[in-house]
């Protein structure tokens, strides 16, 4: 579904991605870990297309097309959608406004109030996009403007950020939920039966791992220094970091 290659990319000169080279297949759900400021944002800023994120060498090809230098509009509706970790308040704009046009591209209408009763969400559409809006309120609403668009490619930075432990299993389930179209997959499948009962590919950037309580992830890596390495099962590398910090990650960097 995705494929990165050999992808540089600066801010304002400041090389924030330094040959990142990536493959997440239809189904799989892939964890990114890294320590703050190690370019994990920055590569989903980059999926995403923003414009100040300047590829300077490497290829993005999504679906078997290649959006290395398309807009943000082009990668949503060829099916990219993303959760972001501090989304910009937009005074004048109804959350319930929003939220029908992310479900714009469906064949028929969605009931907007029906859709944000399941992240229990309802009682804020009238109000603008993030007005006020607490850490986990804001991280439900970025999850409905999901479930509206129905990407097939979800990239999540930081899920778990800002949300207390009443909302963790509503947002925790929501995520698995989007990415698997169903509830708790079934212990007794393969990993590739798994992926291909799943609708959706998943990219999620995590601190904490506590999204991996709810979700059955793939693979995953870290990202250190912009260059990514340590690939391993999600709850190894977690484990490991929790033992030993970042500083094995550096040295096989080395």
């Amino acid at each position: 579904m995705l494929l990165i290659e050999d992808l540089h990319v600066s801010i304002d000169d400041r090389q924030v991605l330094k040959g990142v080279s990536l493959e997440i297949q239809d189904g799989e759900t892939f964890i990114l870990f890294g320590p703050n400021g190690s370019g994990k944002t920055s590569l989903l800023m980059t999926l995403m297309g923003f414009a100040n994120y300047n590829v300077t060498k490497g290829k993005i090809t999504f679906k078997g097309k290649d959006i290395t230098h398309a807009p943000i509009y082009e990668r949503a509706r060829l099916g990219i959608g993303m959760s972001f970790q501090r989304p910009p308040t937009i005074h004048g704009l109804k959350t319930r406004h929003l939220i029908s046009m992310c479900a714009h591209h469906r064949d028929r209408e969605v009931d907007v109030d029906a859709l944000a009763r399941k992240v229990n969400f309802d009682q804020f559409l009238e109000r603008d996009i993030n007005a006020g809006f607490s850490g986990g309120e804001i991280k439900r609403s970025e999850l409905l403007q999901l479930m509206a668009q129905k990407p097939s490619l979800l990239l999540f930075d930081e899920p778990e950020s800002g949300v207390d432990l009443e909302n963790m299993a509503l947002i925790g389930n929501t995520v698995r939920e989007l990415l698997n179209g169903s509830q708790e997959p079934k212990l007794d499948l393969s990993l590739k039966d798994l992926r291909a009962k799943r609708h959706t590919s998943g990219l999620i950037i995590t601190h904490t791992g506590y999204i991996l309580d709810y979700i059955h992830a793939d693979r995953g890596q870290v990202l250190h220094d912009g260059v990514l390495c340590c690939e391993a099962s999600p709850r190894v590398i977690l484990e490991h970091i929790g033992k030993f910090g970042y500083k094995e990650c550096v040295r096989c960097l080395k």
